[in-house]
């Protein structure tokens, strides 16, 4: 999966934002301006992605290709490189699970403002 598939999936979430407050070349997802994403768009070889602090670990022991988070809180956020080492399908449930960990930590009104209408 290739960081444009990501940020396709990404941006169809609802509150969610594309920024660069680190300059031109680090894009930063956020969702009504918490950060859940980042990828370096000079070296799309990996993104950055919040997780549960237990989740973490256990994704850093069964996967070489997640490590603790690069220039982040390493308790809270991984870095996983983009080399296909794990499926399509996994790969989306830790971003989902970055963006939900973000999402359910807004205020009940701002979570009531973003989530989709059925």
């Amino acid at each position: 999966m290739n960081l444009e598939d990501i940020l396709q999936h990404c941006t169809t979430k609802p509150g969610v934002e594309e920024t660069f407050p680190f300059g031109p070349e680090t894009l930063v997802l956020k969702v009504y301006g918490k950060i859940f994403l980042l990828a370096d768009l000079e070296n799309a070889v990996s993104i950055n992605l919040k997780c549960n602090p237990e989740k973490a670990v256990e994704l850093r022991e069964k996967y070489h290709s997640v490590q603790p988070g690069y220039h982040m809180n390493k308790k809270h956020w991984n870095t996983v490189m983009l080399n296909g080492t794990y499926s399509r399908k996994e790969l989306l449930e830790w971003i989902d699970d970055s963006y939900a960990l973000v999402f359910n930590s807004l205020p009940a009104k701002t979570r009531t403002l973003l989530a989709p209408t059925t």
